[in-house]
């Protein structure tokens, strides 16, 4: 998009150049300095070739200082050299100007490149160089009226000349910033529809093979505990896989707000479903003014808290697990703690459960995880996530 918009204004450029060139031939005769205004126009030529080939080559150079200031530059230089290169008086006498639409084209380029604020600035510093030239060759007044060595109407047509640079540079700028924030949009909004059909794609490998082998398990095991087993993680992979189910997670919404209760109500769950395959006792302590979380926040803390049990039920050997939320300071705090065989910290190497399960899920939406442990103590994994996740 950005691309189009660099395209349009190199049209812009061109038609700005060719008109300025043709009022330089009908005004040749008005010329004092022909060859000081030819050299400024033909400078404007350089600059519109060249930034045309920078559009084909590398278009993002030309929304970088070099390319814009030297843009400017030129379109200051026509500004002040106006009224030197016409015959005297020149300004406020009805003749086009030697720059004529072509400046713009250069306070466009500047809110494209660095916002509406930086544009609306050089329509400013723009307008300044006609007001300089306007001082400077002024014709005489002609009334007794006369504020800054020129007439009020001669001061209004520099004022609004000025405003007019400062609107476009700052309408362009607004313009732009608003194209990139939809691509933004567009380009999440893609990467999210990637997601869903590689998680589609995924669904149908484990449909053929993981989830049929838990439904095999359930018929034909006599072990009322691995069936139980099975049953849960049937409906863990297939709410992963295709989405919410009564009573169960949500998707994994970026924006939306989760409800507080829910969190309690999964993690009872969760809490329920350890009991039954360890011998551990979980207990979960929510309180009542948690806040509701984003929906993609809910869900990486879920995962990492539902990692975590699963940890302490394969290595810990623990009686009690504790699984304790706490509202912060634009923050959620969660802790998982044992009384296990603990282990040390400094020799021991992460798995990757804890590694990918649970680090890589809180860093994602911008939380943090600790992990302390010792020796015949037990082992607390701290979470932390903020109430606002990085977009």
């Amino acid at each position: 998009m950005e691309r189009t918009v660099l395209r349009g204004l190199a049209v812009f450029r061109w038609a700005a150049w060719a008109w300025m060139a043709v009022v330089l031939v009908l005004a040749r005769r008005a010329l004092e300095r022909p060859g000081v205004a030819v050299t400024l126009v033909v400078l404007a030529l350089a600059v519109t070739a060249w930034t045309s080939t920078l559009l084909r080559r590398d278009h993002a150079r030309l929304c970088r200082p070099p390319a814009v200031g030297a843009e400017i530059a030129v379109a200051m230089a026509l500004q002040v050299a106006d009224g030197f290169v016409y015959r005297q008086p020149h300004v406020f006498s009805g003749e086009q100007p030697l720059g004529v639409a072509w400046p713009i084209a250069g306070v466009l380029a500047s809110g494209i490149a660095f916002g509406p604020l930086a544009g609306a600035g050089t329509g400013v510093v723009i307008g300044l160089g006609r007001a300089v030239s306007s001082f400077a060759y002024a014709p005489e007044p002609t009334t007794d009226v006369v504020l800054l060595g020129l007439e009020p109407v001669q001061l209004l047509s520099l004022v609004t000349t000025t405003v007019m640079y400062a609107l476009a540079g700052g309408a362009g700028g607004h313009a732009m910033r608003l194209i990139r924030r939809g691509e933004q949009r567009i380009a999440a909004a893609e990467r999210d529809l990637a997601d869903a059909r590689a998680r589609d794609a995924v669904g149908r490998r484990l449909h053929d093979g993981v989830l049929q082998t838990l439904a095999l398990v359930q018929r034909r095991s006599d072990d009322p505990q691995l069936v139980d087993l099975a049953q849960e993680q049937d409906r863990d992979l297939r709410r992963f896989l295709f989405g919410p189910v009564a009573g169960g997670q949500r998707g994994s919404g970026a924006t939306e707000t989760g409800d507080p209760a829910r969190i309690a109500e999964n993690l009872r769950e969760m809490a329920d479903r350890h009991e039954r395959t360890f011998t551990a006792r979980v207990e979960v302590l929510v309180p009542d003014d948690l806040p509701a979380l984003p929906e993609r926040t809910e869900s990486a803390l879920l995962g990492a808290v539902g990692e975590a049990l699963n940890n302490v039920g394969k290595h810990a050997a623990a009686s009690r697990v504790v699984v304790y939320l706490e509202p912060g300071d634009g923050e959620v705090f969660c802790s998982v703690r044992d009384d296990g065989v603990g282990f040390d910290p400094a020799t021991a190497i992460e798995g990757i459960g804890l590694t990918r399960s649970v680090r890589a899920r809180i860093g994602e939406v911008g939380g943090s995880v600790e992990v302390d442990s010792a020796v015949g103590r037990g082992t607390e994994v701290r979470l932390t996530v903020p109430l606002s996740p990085p977009p």
